[in-house]
């Protein structure tokens, strides 16, 4: 059984400012010494979220590599991958789909924002 999540809210916002901002050296630091990768604000956005919408690629993979879920939806069932599909990141994409993220999942869905944003180089990036 994993022990609660004991973080402040004084560290979960700077958690959420330094994934937001890509701070990665400092947000690693504060994972590896115990903060919870998976995260989440009062809308149900991750740590991860928050890196892959705002862009920053080692940040996300960071993230990923102390267990962020890549499939982890928001409150209004937005997941990461569904994020950087909109910011056209396609870094950002490749390496939540190797993660395992799935396209389908969310609403809208990674794939209905590909084609809701009519970004099918994206779309593409699903069928390998």
């Amino acid at each position: 059984m994993s022990e609660p999540d004991q973080t402040s809210p004084e560290v979960a916002a700077t958690l959420f400012d330094l994934a937001r901002e890509g701070a990665t050296e400092t947000l690693t630091q504060y994972l590896d010494d115990g903060a919870p990768a998976g995260l989440t604000n009062d809308a149900g956005d991750s740590l991860l979220m928050l890196a892959a919408y705002h862009s920053h690629v080692d940040t996300v993979a960071a993230l990923l590599k102390r267990g962020a879920d890549p499939n982890h939806a928001n409150a209004k069932g937005q997941t990461p991958l569904a994020g950087a599909v909109f910011k056209g990141s396609e870094t950002i994409v490749r390496a939540l789909l190797d993660a395992g993220a799935d396209p389908a999942a969310g609403f809208p869905s990674a794939m209905e924002a590909a084609r809701m944003f009519g970004k099918t180089d994206m779309l593409a990036l699903f069928e390998r």
